[in-house]
């Protein structure tokens, strides 16, 4: 699933596209996303921004096209022709050549003549069109942003504390922390040396503050590599992530640990359904 760095990669990239384009049309054989039509078509694109794994995209007429990619979801600017097969990139390169980009469902027609579109394999992700009003009081849920100036080392010490639970599972709650996923859970947690079945309640304070210090600088190399394409997300241009290539735990199985100076092997067990990978050697379990 598209997480924080995908997201933001994606939203970075629709930034320098689509902002003052108009939707002039829309086309889905998604049943579920046949009633967007009537609220884009002729509305303007204001803004793109990102909150927690959302995709939020303004629109003139007080609304926004709220996208959540789930699974297999990536939204591409671009352009495609129908064809028997399916809907074909026109464009060369990745968006034409990779197959993981070949699963149009969603397509907005712009009025520079080029096209939005969702590639969604397995059809989960989720688009809607918002009030404004309504939008705000969706998005409450959500926790602090990763990268919010507010969210110090005492803010998430102390929604780490009021969440019960193994510490994979609570960061990955999105009323925690928005924005963080499986891989980046992984991630920060082998970076702060921490077990993922380590409860709450038995984290120490340093423990937390490892973690919160991990964080940013998981997320920011993620976010250098434009994410990460270990199965099938793209980018706005149909292309790969590389942080796959350098992830430290999530992947890795039966692989010798790249800390320095540690001799563990990463091991994979199941935590609240989710693969998770760790190392048992340097990161440490209280229980």
């Amino acid at each position: 699933m598209p997480e924080l760095p995908e997201v933001h990669t994606i939203v970075t990239d629709l930034k320098r596209f689509i902002p003052g384009l108009k939707i002039k049309d829309v086309w889905t054989d998604i049943l579920a996303f046949k009633k967007i039509k009537k609220d884009v078509v002729n509305e303007k694109i204001i803004s793109v921004e990102r909150r927690g794994k959302n995709i939020l995209i303004d629109i003139t007429g007080n609304k926004t096209i709220l996208v959540h990619q789930k699974m297999t979801g990536h939204l591409m600017y671009g352009k495609w022709k129908k064809e028997k097969s399916g809907w074909k990139s026109i464009l060369s390169g990745a968006m034409h050549d990779d197959p993981a980009n070949r699963f149009i469902h969603l397509i907005f027609f712009l009025s520079n003549n080029n096209q939005l579109a969702l590639c969604d394999m397995r059809k989960f992700a989720s688009v809607t069109v918002l009030p404004k009003k309504i939008l705000k009081e969706k998005l409450k849920k959500l926790g602090p942003e990763p990268f919010d100036k507010n969210l110090n080392l005492k803010k998430f010490s102390e929604n780490i504390k009021r969440k019960k639970g193994k510490i994979k599972i609570v960061l990955m709650d999105q009323s925690v922390i928005a924005g963080i996923g499986n891989i980046y859970a992984d991630e920060i947690l082998w970076s702060a040396g921490v077990h993922p079945l380590t409860t709450t309640s038995k984290l120490k304070n340093d423990d937390i503050k490892k973690i919160y210090k991990s964080i940013k600088p998981v997320l920011n190399r993620a976010i250098k590599a434009r994410g990460s394409s270990y199965i099938d997300y793209r980018d706005a241009e149909g292309k790969k992530g590389r942080y796959q290539e350098m992830q430290n735990a999530y992947g890795l199985k039966g692989k010798k640990c790249k800390k320095k100076g540690c001799d563990g092997i990463i091991e994979k067990i199941v935590v609240g359904g989710r693969g998770t990978h760790f190392c048992p050697k340097h990161q440490i379990k209280y229980g």
